[in-house]
C-alpha cells in the first residue's frame, strides 16, 4: 500500500504501468514547461550591461557601468566569451545571460559625424600651395599606395592643418576624402573630453577600429589642442583623465601599420599650445599652415560664393580692399548677407551697396565677438 503523504504513489495507485507511464511523462512535460517559462523570465528584460574582465572557468569576473567588478556565474550557451566582451546579465543574481553583438561600450557612430564628402577641390579658394600639399601626403598614397612600395618609403600617417578660424582647413580635408572616395570621420577634441571624462581613451580605441572597418578613411580631429595640449605633471584628475585620452591617440597613431588605408588630419587655432609628442617624426609631422587669405585668394573666395548669385555691376576691386584680412568664411558670410539684404528690398539682383552693407556688419559682428572673449 502507498506510504501516507507520497502523492505520486497516491495517484498512481488504481493505474495500470502503462497509464503510470502516460501519466508520469506528462507530469515531467508539465514541469518542464514551468521551470522553462521560469528561466525565461530572468532571460527577459531588463538586463544590466557589463564587461568581462577575467574568464575562470565556469565563472567570470564582470565589470558594471558603476565601476564595480564581481565574480558571477555564466550560462552554460556562453562559451564564446573572451575578456573585453560586453555581455548582458540577469540583475537580481549577475548571471551571465548572452554576449552583445558589439563589443563596444559606445555606439561610437552616434558621437562622431560619419559622411562621404562631395567637397571639391574648385570650391576652394587662396590656397594652392596647401591642396598641393595635402594631395602630396594624403591623396597619393591613398591612390598609388605602390609607389610608395617601389620607391621603399613609409608614406605619413597624417598632417596638422594649423591657422586662424574659418580659414578653409576643414574644406581641405573633405575635398581630400572626396578626391579619395574615402570616408570622412570628423571628431571635435573638445566635445570628447566634455562628454566621455574618464572613457576618453576608449572612444579613441573605437574610432580607429571604426576607421579601420570603413577604410580607406581620414580621420578629422577638430580643435586637437583639447586633448593634445602640453602635458604636466600636476594636475587635477580631469586633467589626469585628459592625458591618459591623449596617450592613447600616440599609441593608435603609432600603431598603424605602413600603407594603411586610414589617415589622420589634426585640425587646431592653437599650435603653440601643442605637445611636441604629436608633431614628432612618425605622427602628425607634416604642418600645414593655413593662413588669412591674401588679396588674390579674397577674389577666388569671392567668385566662389558669388557664382550663383545674380550681380549688378559692382567694383571688384573696390569690395576686395573692404575685405582684407577677414577669413573664407567670413566672405562667404559677406555674399549670404548681401543676399538677404536683396531679400528684403524685394529685388532679384544684389547691388554693390548690399556688399558694402554686409562688409560692415560682418566687421561689427567680429568686433563684438573679440569684445566679449576678451571681458566675457
Amino acid at each position: 500500500m502507498a506510504e501516507e503523504g507520497n502523492e505520486s504513489n497516491k495517484i498512481f495507485y488504481n493505474y495500470t504501468p502503462n497509464e503510470i507511464v502516460v501519466e508520469e511523462n506528462r507530469f515531467l512535460r508539465e514541469t518542464i514547461e514551468t521551470l522553462q517559462k521560469e528561466l525565461q523570465k530572468y532571460k527577459t528584460t531588463p538586463l544590466i550591461a557589463c564587461e568581462i574582465r577575467e574568464i575562470h572557468g565556469p565563472h567570470a569576473l564582470v565589470k558594471l557601468p558603476n565601476g564595480n567588478e564581481f565574480l558571477v556565474e555564466r550560462s552554460t550557451e556562453l562559451n564564446d566569451i573572451k575578456p573585453g566582451d560586453y555581455v548582458l546579465a540577469e540583475q537580481k543574481n549577475l548571471t551571465l545571460i548572452r554576449k552583445l553583438q558589439s563589443n563596444k561600450k559606445f555606439d561610437v557612430e552616434k558621437f562622431v559625424i560619419i559622411e562621404k564628402p562631395n567637397t571639391s577641390w574648385d570650391r576652394i579658394g587662396g590656397l594652392q600651395k596647401q591642396e598641393q600639399e595635402i594631395k602630396e601626403i594624403i591623396e597619393l598614397p591613398l591612390k598609388n599606395p605602390k609607389l610608395f612600395e617601389k620607391i621603399g618609403i613609409d608614406p605619413p600617417k597624417g598632417i596638422l592643418l594649423h591657422g586662424p578660424p574659418g580659414t578653409g582647413k576643414t574644406l581641405l580635408a573633405k575635398a581630400v576624402a572626396a578626391s579619395t572616395n574615402s570616408t570622412f570621420i570628423e571628431v571635435v577634441g573638445s566635445e570628447l573630453v566634455q562628454k566621455f571624462i574618464g572613457e576618453g581613451a576608449k572612444l579613441v580605441k573605437e574610432i580607429f577600429e571604426l576607421a579601420r572597418e570603413k577604410a580607406p578613411s581620414i580621420i578629422f580631429i577638430d580643435e586637437i589642442d583639447a586633448i593634445a595640449a602640453t602635458r604636466i605633471d600636476i594636475g587635477t584628475s580631469g586633467e589626469r583623465e585628459v592625458q591618459r585620452t591623449f596617450m592613447q591617440l600616440l599609441s593608435e597613431i603609432d600603431g598603424f601599420k605602413p600603407l594603411d588605408n586610414v589617415k589622420i588630419i589634426g585640425c587646431t587655432n592653437r599650435k603653440d599650445i601643442l605637445d611636441p609628442a604629436i608633431m614628432r617624426p612618425g605622427r602628425l609631422d607634416r604642418l600645414i599652415d593655413v593662413p588669412l587669405p591674401n588679396e588674390e585668394g579674397i577674389k577666388e573666395i569671392f567668385k566662389i560664393h558669388t557664382s550663383r548669385m545674380n550681380l549688378s555691376k559692382m567694383d571688384e576691386e573696390m569690395l576686395v580692399s573692404k575685405m582684407k584680412g577677414f577669413s573664407g568664411a567670413e566672405i562667404k558670410s559677406i555674399a549670404t548677407e548681401a543676399g538677404y539684404f536683396a531679400i528684403r528690398d524685394s529685388r532679384n539682383k544684389i547691388k554693390e551697396d548690399d556688399f558694402l552693407k554686409a562688409v560692415e556688419k560682418v566687421k561689427i559682428e567680429d568686433e563684438d565677438d573679440s569684445y566679449k572673449k576678451v571681458f566675457g
